[in-house]
């Protein structure tokens, strides 16, 4: 299970200050699709194209952890046209941004305070809207025997790292703006987007933890942001 950070944006520093666009760029800029939506409520509408982005981790044990988990969609979402690697050990503040274009990944005991859920979110309001980043936070519950089935698992420990690269919840919200659970469009095979809330994406062993096409679609949507605005 999974979440943004979206609430905890208040208490993450910044990584650039917020700037205005103008009402040209906004009106070349599309930030949601079918299936997909992007973070703008976070001041993120773009990603950069040319920059490589880094996933780092806060100890040995979460690289060793994670990276053989996270790498198998890394190959998608570089085909997608994003540059991304994973990387190695860093120190990481969770109440701060890291260095630019860097994805942190920390495992806290409940991050989002219910079991099994974990936070994700991209750095707030950069410059131009150009995402730089972010912080994933891992429940550290996932490895101490909370009963979670391994597709729910490598779906959550790929999602997390798109919310800190931009990529939203597409689910559908009420008159309120509340997301609906599960509420997101499927494929004829019954696949979610593997960022719908709370739980997406494929659940066969062979699929589990890749993105599906509508998750690569937002990626691209970023990139396309990044193009519109002249962003190299």
């Amino acid at each position: 299970m999974r979440k943004a950070l979206a609430g905890a944006a208040a208490a993450l520093t910044a990584c650039a200050v917020i700037t205005t666009p103008t009402p040209t760029q906004a009106a070349t800029l599309t930030t949601a699709g079918t299936g997909w939506k992007i973070a703008t409520r976070l001041g993120v509408t773009s990603i950069s194209p040319s920059r490589t982005y880094l996933i780092t981790f806060a100890t040995e044990t979460l690289r060793k952890r994670y990276t053989p988990l996270l790498a198998p969609a890394v190959p998608q979402i570089n085909a997608a046209g994003v540059h991304l690697k994973i990387g190695g050990v860093e120190t990481v503040n969770p109440a701060k941004c890291g260095p630019a274009y860097h994805v942190q990944i920390i495992e806290l005991y409940r991050p989002m305070g219910r079991a099994g859920f974990s936070q994700a979110m991209p750095c707030p309001n950069p410059a131009r809207g150009v995402g730089t980043g972010g912080i994933v936070a891992y429940d550290s519950e996932y490895w101490t025997g909370y009963p979670i089935e391994p597709y729910k698992l490598r779906n959550t420990l790929v999602h997390e790292p798109l919310h800190a690269l931009g990529l939203d919840h597409p689910n559908r919200l009420d008159a309120a703006g509340k997301e609906y659970p599960y509420a997101c469009v499927a494929t004829s095979y019954g696949n979610t987007p593997l960022m719908c809330s709370p739980n997406g994406g494929y659940k066969t062993a062979t699929a589990m933890g890749h993105l599906t096409g509508y998750d690569t679609n937002g990626l691209k949507a970023l990139l396309a942001n990044a193009k519109a605005q002249g962003i190299k």
